[in-house]
């Protein structure tokens, strides 16, 4: 079930404007309602006010209306396995359940999956500051 999301975020990398750190990333969710939501990196001259991946595929499920996330995938051309950074793991797991997969790819596919509580295992409770 996972191939599909592996090749949103490789097909979504492909689509990355790293110009500055040559560093393309790409994601994709699986939200609660079946649905595909991918994106890439973009980086701005004002380096490092760009957005990760998993940040634009995180505002194309939002605008499309879903609010959880059943599992993520998430790709970098340089670097394998490579996890989201520590604002991204909070910005998913806004969204996400303790339970959420997250599966992290190299160029063949999904080489190792964790929990989002194995990803984060101390972020901000949604539930308790807001």
């Amino acid at each position: 079930m996972s191939q599909d999301l592996f090749e949103a975020a490789r097909d979504a990398m492909a689509l990355c404007h790293a110009p500055y750190s040559k560093f393309p990333v790409g994601a994709a969710i699986r939200a609660e309602d079946g649905k595909i939501y991918a994106g890439a990196n973009i980086e701005v001259l004002s380096f490092p006010e760009g957005w990760c991946a998993e940040t634009t595929a995180i505002g194309h499920m939002v605008m499309a209306g879903a609010r959880r996330i059943r599992e993520v995938a998430v790709i970098a051309e340089k670097l394998e396995l490579c996890p989201p950074c520590g604002g991204c793991r909070q910005r998913l797991a806004e969204f996400a359940d303790p339970d959420t997969l997250i599966h992290l790819c190299d160029a063949q596919g999904v080489k190792q999956t964790l929990r989002m509580d194995q990803l984060l295992p101390f972020g901000f409770k949604t539930e308790v500051i807001g």
